[in-house]
């Protein structure tokens, strides 16, 4: 168990570093935004290339931090059904999740992503907007975020196991999200 926690350790630090590096992403696709507005407005010109540069930044935003917000356990869950179970039903339910719909869903995208991108690629395909930019990387950036996410989904299940072995303690424990307004709301403030 020593070697795959010490496996996860490393998808995980891979994954936080490549998540928190994204969001100049966002930055970038605001930027080229706001000044393909800007000339579009003050030269009365504008370009397809600039609005697919900007969609490309979003897109590997949004797919290279997917592993992140599963390494943060962030992903959306139905917390009112979530919360009412023991902290070990969670474990499982997050195991089960894993194992019987997240890794099946993103091998099975995997296995489909890898002859489209190279397709794209070989055949230099590019966007049927005139002045487009060439598309094999926005396919290519999809691929890369599945296997940055079929990675961290291996680092998910080994720390449950291990979690639930005995092995490891749980990094995130779980807090209801209304918790922290209770506590927040003194006594003589309540209605």
């Amino acid at each position: 168990m020593r070697v795959l926690l010490g496996f996860s350790r490393l998808i995980d630090t891979i994954t936080e570093f490549i998540g928190k590096s994204v969001s100049w992403l966002i930055l970038a696709a605001v930027l080229v935004s706001a000044g393909n507005a800007v000339i579009r407005k003050i030269f009365n010109m504008s370009s397809n290339a600039w609005l697919e540069a900007q969609w490309y930044l979003f897109g590997a935003a949004f797919m290279f931090a997917a592993a992140y917000t599963l390494s943060q356990n962030e992903h959306i869950r139905i917390d009112v059904v979530y919360g009412q179970f023991s902290r070990r039903v969670q474990h499982w339910i997050d195991l089960l999740g894993h194992l019987l719909f997240l890794m099946p869903f993103v091998l099975l995208v995997l296995y489909y992503l890898f002859p489209y991108v190279r397709m794209s690629y070989v055949s230099g395909e590019v966007s049927s907007s005139a002045g487009g930019l060439i598309i094999w990387p926005a396919k290519a950036i999809l691929l890369v975020g599945f296997l940055l996410l079929a990675f961290q989904g291996v680092s998910e299940i080994i720390k449950k196991v291990a979690i639930m072995t005995g092995n490891m303690e749980d990094p995130t424990p779980y807090v209801p999200t209304h918790a922290p307004l209770d506590d927040a709301v003194s006594p003589e403030t309540r209605p």
